[in-house]
């Protein structure tokens, strides 16, 4: 297993405990003290402790070599899972909206929880966030858009906990029962929101796009340098997993032997791998002779597209 793979798995197992004790102690604490609430906030937390065993799952299939079914690896099962991430936030969202949108049509206000009840949603804030920031961090660290759409998951998590305890606490002090519920439907807005991002972004992964300019550049300036190498064009780049797929196509002299063009090709390739300042899956080069008839191609970025001349 790699390193990044055994990062992963390694966030993901302390998810799942983490989670799992939160889990526990709200579920407990809701039961004694009689709060249906802080019932449901621990069995959300049961589904984090789902989420958890699904980004277990995703780093032990990264650790897969590619093979005949998959010859791409199993990089992208990072960015379903992320998908999938995406939908349970945006669900979650929702069903904040709609609880706390009947809340504001009927006019009914939560009853304050007992104390234990209380000190569960403290303690539960804290180390949500101490997880969350350290899934973020992990993330971050392995460029695993997964674990860092868990860490948002479970920011939500904080901030929706966070909203219960300040929208119970402006009920209280002011007498208004309607403050509780619209802190709880701003919240949820910013949860589906935060939702909609990781899936547009995850998507864009997907689609094959989402690749910055910076690193298109980069490759052709690598390319260009080699001697001998003109005219690299139809530059298409995608990502396998945090990994990068390069394929570029270039120009030779059309009088050099095969071997003498696979040789610069071949430097090329080891250029790329060697200054590029990315993980690279696969670079795959196309040769062709020098010949300023060719027609412009659909497909893939040419050095004038890049800079917004064509």
């Amino acid at each position: 297993m790699s390193d990044r793979a055994k990062s992963i798995r390694r966030a993901s197992v302390i998810g799942i405990l983490g989670n799992l004790f939160l889990a526990i102690l709200k579920l407990v604490a809701g039961i004694i003290s009689g709060s249906l609430s802080v019932v449901a906030d621990g069995v959300d937390s049961c589904g984090d402790v789902f989420i958890s065993f699904i980004t277990l799952y995703i780093a032990t299939l990264l650790s897969k070599p590619p093979n005949i079914k998959f010859p791409y690896g199993y990089g992208r099962a990072e960015a379903n899972a992320t998908v999938v991430l995406s939908f349970l936030i945006f669900f979650a969202g929702m069903q904040l909206a709609l609880s706390s949108g009947k809340r504001l049509i009927s006019g009914t206000a939560i009853e304050m929880p007992g104390m234990i009840a209380i000190v569960a949603i403290v303690i539960s804030i804290f180390s949500k966030f101490g997880l969350a920031s350290y899934q973020r961090y992990m993330g971050k660290r392995t460029q695993s858009n997964m674990l860092i759409a868990y860490s948002k998951n479970m920011q939500s998590d904080v901030i929706i906990s966070a909203s219960v305890l300040t929208g119970l606490i402006l009920t209280h002090v002011f007498k208004l029962p309607i403050l509780d519920s619209i802190v709880a439907l701003l919240v949820s807005i910013w949860v589906i929101w935060v939702a909609i991002k990781i899936f547009l972004e995850t998507n864009l992964e997907l689609m094959d796009g989402n690749i910055e300019k910076d690193i298109y550049k980069k490759v052709f300036d690598l390319v260009e340098s080699i001697e001998g190498v003109k005219n690299p064009h139809r530059m298409r780049i995608r990502r396998v997993g945090n990994k990068l797929m390069i394929n570029i196509d270039i120009e030779l002299d059309g009088e050099l032997t095969l071997k003498e063009a696979h040789d610069i090709s071949h430097k090329a390739e080891r250029k790329i791998r060697k200054e590029l300042e990315h993980d690279v899956f696969d670079v795959v080069i196309h040769i062709e002779p020098f010949d300023d008839t060719i027609k412009e191609e659909e497909i893939g970025v040419s050095r004038d597209v890049l800079n917004g001349s064509k």
